[in-house]
Order: structure tokens, then sequence, then C-alpha cells
């Protein structure tokens, strides 16, 4: 008969069965050094990342630094410049002020004085004032002027002897082929708006003025493409009836003597007529367009060889060195109208010696 061992249990049994094997050595040492490699190489890769850290951290710090001694560098460069340009722009200050003084406000009364001076010594400047565009009658001169609208005088008297050649009144005019008319006009510019003012302000004469340009200035504003401007410019070169004649050149230097602050031609014409007694106003036309056109231009203005820059409040907005503003002259004085050629003797002083004009192209 077999006896049980004492102290051997069926439970003792079972928990022998689930105890784990004993492991071996090498694995364990195996285990051990894998931790140990994964730990390291833990570490090694913070340490180059709080090395790249502090690397672009450092970078920063001297990107700053150079910024702060550049700016620092510049302000101590601007304090140096800073006295010597302040002084520089105080003395081109200085030299501005002794150039063009400043004036004082006038009154009304003395603004009529200046303007009448003005006129006066335009008046010996200029004692061969004339219209310059080429006529023989008012019919001409009517179609001139509305041809010189956006063009140049020479232009138009360049243009007009063949056209007054075909169609020589109004009747003719009229009855002309709108495209044969545009061809004749063409280097006008415009011409085809020009075209049908002309055909209408020759066929309105036609009807009902017997093929005569009438004397009077409503009459003349009532014909097709005919303002107050070309009006005036009939009226007083064929009729002898005064007018303003307001054009850019005259509204321009109108604004600069100090006539008129007004942009609109009307405006302008009214404030001058009360500046200036009747008996002047075509001559005084005529004197401030070929003084526009010579002098005081639209962009550069000679101021420094213009004889009447005391009387102007504008002097300054061109070349006031005397040499260089002798060079933008433009002279018409013989010849025809538009030739650029030398200033007459003893220009500028005055009086400038007494030309004729310009021969009429015949």
């Amino acid at each position: 008969m077999k006896t049980t061992p004492v102290g051997r249990t069926s439970a003792g049994k079972k928990a022998a069965v689930n105890e784990p094997p004993e492991q071996p050595a090498a694995a364990t040492k195996a285990a051990a050094k894998k931790a140990v490699t994964k730990k390291t190489t833990a570490q090694k890769t913070t340490a180059k990342k709080a090395a790249t850290k502090k690397a672009a951290a450092t970078k920063t710090a001297a990107k700053k630094t150079a910024a702060t001694k550049t700016a620092a560098a510049k302000k101590t460069a601007a304090e140096k410049t800073a006295p010597k340009a302040t002084a520089k722009k105080a003395t081109a200050k200085k030299a501005t002020a002794k150039k063009t003084p400043a004036r004082k406000p006038e009154s009304r009364v003395a603004m009529v004085r200046r303007a009448r001076r003005i006129n006066r010594e335009l008046a010996e400047l200029y004692p061969y004032a004339h219209p310059e565009l080429d006529f023989t009658n008012p019919f001409e001169l009517l179609v001139a002027t509305v041809l010189s609208a956006q063009t140049t005088d020479l232009r138009v008297n360049q243009t007009t002897p063949r056209l007054f050649a075909v169609c020589p009144t109004p009747e003719d005019m009229a009855a002309m082929d709108p495209e044969r008319l545009e061809e004749l006009i063409r280097p006008t510019g415009f011409f085809r708006a020009k075209t049908k003012s002309l055909i209408g302000l020759s066929a309105a004469l036609r009807d009902r003025f017997g093929g005569e340009v009438p004397g009077r200035l409503e009459d003349l504003v009532a014909l097709p493409g005919v303002g107050r401007k070309t009006a005036n410019v009939v009226l007083g070169n064929a009729f002898g009836v005064p007018g303003i004649t307001v054009d850019t050149h005259f509204g321009r230097l109108a604004r600069r003597f100090g006539w008129t602050t007004a942009e609109d031609a009307e405006k302008v014409e009214a404030d001058v007529a009360e500046i200036f007694p009747k008996s002047e106003w075509t001559m005084l036309s005529h004197r401030v367009v070929f003084h526009g056109r010579r002098v005081c231009h639209s962009r550069k203005p000679a101021c420094g060889a213009c004889p009447i820059a005391p009387l102007c409040p504008a002097y300054g907005e061109g070349e006031t060195d005397p040499e260089k503003a002798k060079k933008l002259l433009k002279y018409e004085l013989g010849g025809q109208p538009g030739q650029r050629l030398k200033p007459p003797a003893g220009y500028p002083g005055k009086p400038a010696p007494p030309m004729a004009p310009p021969a009429a192209a015949s």
C-alpha cells in the first residue's frame, strides 16, 4: 500500500505547476543591456535637442545684438548729420526767401494800378502785337479761329490757303461735301467736329445773314461752333469792337498776374473787364497772348528773362536764372508765325524796337 508524503496536497501540486520556470542567465543580461542602450539613446537625443535649442537661442541673441548695434550706429550717424541737414535746409530756405520776396496783401486799388502798369509794359514790349491767324476778311477770320481750337496758329495758317482757294465764301463752304472738307482741314485735328461746325455756321450765314458775318456778339455766339472767345476775336479784329479773348494763354497769365482766380473763361473775362477800360480790351488780349506764347509759358516760364517780373506775384514759378531763362524764350518775329528766332535787339531791355508784323500769306 503506497503512502502519500506529508505536506504534498493537491493544492500544493497546483501551485507548483503555475510557478514560472527559471530564466537562463544569458537572456537576463541581454534584456538589461537593451534597457541600458535605450536609456543611453534617449539621453543622447535629449542632449542633442538641448544643444540645438541652445545654439538657436545663441544665434537669435547674436542677431538681436547686431541689430541693436546697427540701430545705435544709424541713430548716432543721424544725430551727427541732422545739424548739417537742418543748416542746409535753413540756408536753402533763406536763399529762396531772398530770391522770391514775400509780397504784402494788396488792396483792390493797388492791384488795378499794377495791372494797368503791366499792360503799359507789355505795350512797350510788343508794339507789333497782332492776331497771328492769317485772314483777309471776317469770314476767313471766323473760319480760322474755329480751326485754331486744340492746335497752333501756325498749323492753321498752313491749312487755310488751300481751304479758302476751294471754298472762299459761306455759300461755297455750306455746299462742300463733308468728306472733302474733312480732308482739307485734317491737319488741324478734330476735323470731323470742326467740319460739322464749319458747314453749320456757313449755312447759318447763308440763310440768316445773307452770306455776311454779323458784327454783334449775340449773333455770333448763336452760330454753330462759335463761343465767346471766337466771337471776341472776330469782333475785335474784323469789326473794331472791343473784346477780351480768353484763350489758354490769357487765362493762365491773368491768374498769374493776380487779376483773377477764376478758371471759367467767362468769369475770367468778366473779372478782367472790370480792371481795364474797354478801349484796351482787344490790344490787351494780343499783348497778353504774345507774352504767354513767348515768355510766360505754361510749364517753364522764363521768369529770369521777363521784363515785367517785378510786377508779377507769380515770379519764381519758372526759371529765375537769367542765362537759363533766356534759352526758354520763343519768338515768332519775321517770317511765318511759329518760327523760333532770336529776340529783337535790346531784349529783354525796354522798349524793344518796333517791328512790323509778318506779312499775311497770299
